[in-house]
C-alpha cells in the first residue's frame, strides 16, 4: 500500500505503517484533524507534548515545527485518517457559512477532541474509500466531507471558531528565544523567518542585531556546539544525535564537525 493513500490531493490522506516511524522535523504548515484508527500518535512541539491512541482525534493548528513518533501496538498497524484544512478551504466555508471572526487565536495549538459519536461517525465514512481505492472519491464529494468534519468541530466544541478562521497574519514574536528553542530542527532560514512573523529581509536584519551574524553561520555553530557538549558530557554516539541537530546524514555532520573543531566526533 502507498503511504499516505491519497483520497483527496492535499485534503484527505490515509495513512499506515506496519513498523515505528519517527519523523524528527515536521513543519505542519496547515491545521489538520487526525482520526486515530489504531497505534499510537506521539507530537512534541516546544511547548507542548500530545499523545493520541486508538479511537481518539486531535486538532492541529498550522505553523509549527514538530516531531513526530507513529507506532504500531498491541499487535495492530498504525492507520490514521488525516484531512488538512488549509487557510483558502476554510475561507470558502467562512465565506458559505457567514463566518465571520477578527479575533486573534491565543489559546493552545494542538487540542484533543473529546470523544464525539458525530464525529467518529464522520470518520468511519471516510473509511470505504481506504479499503476501496478503485471507487475513487471525487473533489465534489470531498470538498462536502470536509466542510462536513469543521462543522462537526464546531458543532462539538464552538470555541474552536477562533482557531479555525484566524486568518491573519502571523505577528512578529521574541526571536531570540524562539530560536534558541527550535535551533535543531531542519528547515530553510526562510520558514524560521515566516515563523517568527518576519519577511526574509526582515528576519536577516533582526537576527544580525540579536546574534550579530547570519542565522545559516549561527545555526551551523549552535548545532556543533550543542553536539560537542552531548560527545563530551553526556557520552552520546554521533549517530544517536546528528539527526536530532538539524543535520541531513551522519557524513555532513562528521565533515562539519571535523571542519570545526579539527577532529571527528567519533575521536572526542
Amino acid at each position: 500500500m502507498l503511504n499516505p493513500t491519497v483520497l483527496i490531493p492535499g485534503v484527505i490522506f490515509f495513512s499506515y505503517y506496519a513498523d515505528i516511524r519517527k519523523d524528527k522535523v515536521c513543519f505542519l504548515e496547515h491545521t489538520t484533524l487526525v482520526m486515530q484508527i489504531s497505534g499510537q500518535f506521539n507530537m512534541v512541539t516546544t511547548g507542548q507534548s500530545i499523545s493520541m491512541g486508538k479511537g481518539e482525534m486531535l486538532l492541529i493548528r498550522k505553523n509549527q515545527l514538530a516531531e513526530l513518533t507513529k507506532t504500531p501496538i498491541n499487535g495492530e498497524s498504525y492507520q490514521t485518517v488525516i484531512i488538512c484544512l488549509n487557510e483558502n478551504l476554510l475561507r470558502q466555508i467562512a465565506l458559505e457559512e457567514g463566518i465571520e471572526t477578527t479575533e486573534r487565536y491565543t489559546g493552545k495549538p494542538n487540542i484533543l477532541i473529546p470523544p464525539n459519536e458525530f464525529l467518529q461517525a464522520f470518520f468511519q465514512s471516510i473509511l470505504p474509500y481506504v479499503h476501496h481505492p478503485d471507487e475513487k472519491i471525487t473533489n465534489a464529494v470531498g470538498m462536502l466531507k470536509v466542510k462536513e468534519a469543521v462543522l462537526l468541530l464546531l458543532h462539538t466544541m464552538p470555541e474552536l471558531r477562533t482557531l479555525l478562521f484566524d486568518f491573519s497574519e502571523p505577528y512578529k514574536i521574541d526571536l531570540e528565544k524562539f530560536m534558541l528553542n527550535n535551533f535543531h530542527y531542519n528547515i530553510p532560514v526562510e520558514k524560521f523567518a515566516a515563523l517568527t512573523g518576519r519577511s526574509l529581509a526582515g528576519f536577516k536584519r533582526d537576527f544580525q542585531k540579536i546574534f550579530g551574524t547570519s542565522p545559516r553561520q549561527w545555526l551551523q555553530e549552535m548545532r556543533l556546539t550543542t553536539a560537542l557538549s552531548l560527545i563530551e558530557n553526556k557520552h552520546k554516539k554521533p549517530s544517536a544525535i546528528y539527526l536530532d541537530l538539524g543535520f541531513e546524514s551522519l557524513s555532513h555532520f562528521s565533515h562539519s564537525f571535523k571542519k570545526r573543531f579539527g577532529k571527528t566526533p567519533n575521536s572526542v
